[in-house]
């Protein structure tokens, strides 16, 4: 037999402890040794666009436009798509967010406030984002309503070639090339009467979904609590479109009218 001295701290007593002698394995028995462990273990750092977000966040007392139900729509599609080509009109406290749930994906702000994007462009200069103008405004929704109504209207085509007036001619020219895969309509600002409102920003939304090469892009509306946004949201991107409302934001999935000819604008 063992002994063993093992020398408590907190008192001068010594203890013996008795320790077993090791038991053979017996014949019939067979051991697996366990696989050794790399002598540098590899790890993976964090991608610089998170690792920005989680400080940018951390360090704010702003919290993002959406509550964490209606983020969590869009982030669940993000996570089967990602990296996508990620359209989001509006430009926030949540873009940096956006940005980091499509890690390795294109994700493309479109603002109308120009020293707004100034601003955040100072504090995170990594974002893509643009300058949209837009001459509508809210006052003006039922009127548009009605023109949105007309045959020309429910034509599929290129925004830049189309004969609605709904639909937004002065994008950057890589809005209407590239094929978006999700597309976020949380601007321009539609609160007040004298605001641009939101009517063109879904319309062209929808368009530029309809008019994707091929396969379907998930469209989300924010603040559809409001007249607008209700109203376009349904119209425009259809009720049969419609996957899911959580809050104020709806998910609609919208496929290709390319692929198919005849498709009608709504199901």
């Amino acid at each position: 037999q063992l002994t063993s001295q093992i020398n408590l701290s907190k008192s001068d007593t010594i203890i013996s402890v008795e320790e077993p002698q090791p038991t053979k394995p017996a014949e019939t028995e067979t051991t697996t040794p366990c696989p050794s462990l790399p002598l540098t273990p590899t790890c993976t750092k964090a991608p610089p666009s998170l690792a920005n977000a989680l400080i940018h966040y951390a360090t704010s007392n702003i919290t993002p436009q959406q509550t964490l139900h209606e983020i969590s729509v869009s982030a669940r599609v993000l996570q089967k798509k990602s990296p996508c080509n990620f359209l989001v009109f509006g430009l926030g406290h949540d873009s940096l967010m956006w940005t980091s749930l499509n890690y390795g994906g294109r994700t493309v702000f479109l603002e109308e406030d120009k020293a707004w994007i100034d601003q955040i462009q100072q504090k995170i200069p990594t974002l893509e984002s643009y300058h949209v103008v837009y001459d509508t405004k809210v006052h003006q929704a039922d009127e548009l309503m009605k023109i949105g109504m007309d045959e020309d209207c429910k034509k599929v085509t290129d925004p830049r070639f189309s004969k609605c007036q709904l639909a937004h001619k002065g994008l950057p020219s890589d809005v209407y090339d590239i094929d978006w895969d999700v597309i976020m309509v949380d601007a321009p600002t539609g609160y007040f009467e004298g605001a641009p409102g939101r009517m063109t920003a879904i319309y062209t939304a929808g368009l530029i979904a309809r008019n994707k090469e091929n396969g379907e892009t998930d469209v989300f509306v924010h603040d559809v609590d409001r007249k607008v946004e209700d109203n376009f949201s349904k119209a425009f991107l259809c009720e049969g479109y419609l996957r899911e409302q959580e809050g104020r934001i709806r998910h609609f999935t919208i496929p290709s009218h390319r692929t198919r000819l005849g498709r009608p604008f709504c199901p």
